[in-house]
């Protein structure tokens, strides 16, 4: 079976049942011009128990699809975002 794959983002809405949207941001190097540029994907992720927060970093893991958009699991929160 193959290894599920696994990512580290932060928590950008929680305002859904069970569902928050997690924003993953990596590097990649411009093709011409050779400087490191940020990109950001987001992802609907499944959140079982409500337990994340907006601002939480949160670790995900691949999963069955579980909606149209849906294909994303909350693993743990690593973070919580500190209270402003």
């Amino acid at each position: 079976m193959a290894q599920k794959s696994e990512k580290l983002g932060i928590v950008v809405s929680n305002k859904m049942q069970k569902s928050i949207v997690v924003a993953v941001e990596w590097q990649v190097r411009h093709g011409l011009y050779g400087k490191t540029e940020r990109r950001t994907s987001k992802f609907m992720v499944h959140d079982d128990e409500n337990t994340a927060k907006i601002g939480d970093t949160v670790e995900i893991v691949e999963t069955r699809p579980m909606s149209r958009r849906k294909r994303w699991s909350l693993k743990r929160v690593v973070r919580q975002a500190s209270a402003v």
